[in-house]
């Protein structure tokens, strides 16, 4: 429905009346037109009373801001099912979407209350819950310096298990004994960032990158710069300094140090180490589910669950998860060096 069409004119009086009448030029029925407009009348009811609109004012919905979008989704969930809620908040983001983009609006006050509502964490609430001195124990009984090295980058950085493996030396910019053993952190996008993880964005199997084919995918929205903290850093220098040649002229950040000497760790390679790992520990049952098993994946749940709660941040986590959209992620790109690193190196859990 949303159109990359502008116009220099689109400034109504009614906005919602302009974009109902546009939703008609769509050919939306009838009915869909007053699901929208009864939605969105509502919310203009609630901006325009003082006594309900969280600045004490009445607002136009051109005035509106992120603040008076979550107040209004939050004052519906007292008389609506949840996934009621969803949908009319739908209607309001998809409202603000279009005029937006027709040039009615300067921006989409809508966009991270969807973000936030639209937040995949902890969906099965039976899930395994694990404090952070218990992952410190777990943590500590790992010796092997590759294997202590894959697992604390998952834990510290929420990352998938595939965008683990597809990291190569340039996406790491690590100061110290490792930049001069290594030729690391080549990537322009980490200039001034500090010690840090690169992880692309839309890396497909089978794409060649850098030279090499990947056997895995990279699924996050947006390409995310990640801070490496002292411990992340102390760990990764010491698997550096017993690193294998790599078979790859990509050079992998993580290769084999078994069977497959030197080559890139699989995806299936990092489950069999959290695997054993975990089963050692009480935290792996053959047939057991998600809610039982602590797998790569759990990582992801683990730094979501605890960093979200000990920055109280959604955004940056999001950023760091690369689950933030177009719209909000410039927020920050722009103020990485300020705000990300400074929010994740107050926050992180310590594991060593």
């Amino acid at each position: 429905m949303a159109s990359s069409q502008t116009t220099d004119d689109a400034d109504p009086d009614d906005p919602i009346g302009y974009f109902l009448e546009d939703l008609r030029f769509h050919g939306k029925s009838e009915r869909t037109r007053e699901y929208y407009e009864r939605v969105l009348r509502e919310f203009e009811r609630f901006i325009g009373d003082p006594e309900r609109s969280p600045r004490s004012e009445s607002l136009a919905p051109g005035e509106a801001t992120q603040r008076e979008c979550m107040a209004w989704v939050h004052s519906l969930r007292d008389d609506l099912a949840e996934s009621t809620v969803a949908t009319y908040a739908s209607y309001l983001h998809r409202f603000y979407d279009y005029m937006t983009q027709v040039g009615a609006f300067d921006s989409n006050p809508m966009a991270l209350v969807v973000e936030e509502m639209n937040e995949s964490i902890d969906k099965d609430p039976t899930r395994r819950e694990i404090s952070v001195p218990q992952m410190r124990t777990f943590v500590g009984g790992i010796t092997h310096p590759l294997e202590q090295a894959v697992v604390v980058t998952l834990l510290k950085t929420g990352m998938r298990v595939g965008e683990l493996c597809n990291l190569d030396l340039r996406d790491l910019r690590l100061s110290g004994q490792a930049d001069d053993a290594y030729q690391v952190g080549t990537r322009p996008q980490l200039d001034g960032r500090g010690d840090s993880l690169f992880v692309a964005s839309d890396l497909g199997r089978g794409e060649e990158v850098n030279g090499e084919q990947r056997s895995a995918a990279n699924k996050r929205k947006r390409a995310t710069v990640i801070p490496v903290d002292d411990e992340l850093a102390a760990v990764l220098t010491r698997w550096l300094a017993i690193r294998p040649d790599a078979i790859s002229d990509a050079e992998p950040l993580f290769v084999s140090t078994r069977r497959e000497w030197g080559r890139r760790l699989t995806p299936q390679m990092v489950r069999n180490v959290v695997e054993t790992h975990a089963r050692e520990t009480g935290w792996y049952r053959r047939g057991g589910g998600a809610e039982e098993n602590v797998t790569p994946h759990y990582f992801r749940h683990f730094f979501t669950t605890h960093l979200r709660d000990r920055t109280g941040d959604r955004g940056i986590v999001k950023y760091l998860r690369g689950d933030v959209a177009e719209d909000i992620i410039d927020t920050y790109t722009h103020s990485w060096g300020d705000r990300v690193r400074e929010v994740y190196e107050q926050n992180v859990y310590s594991l060593l």
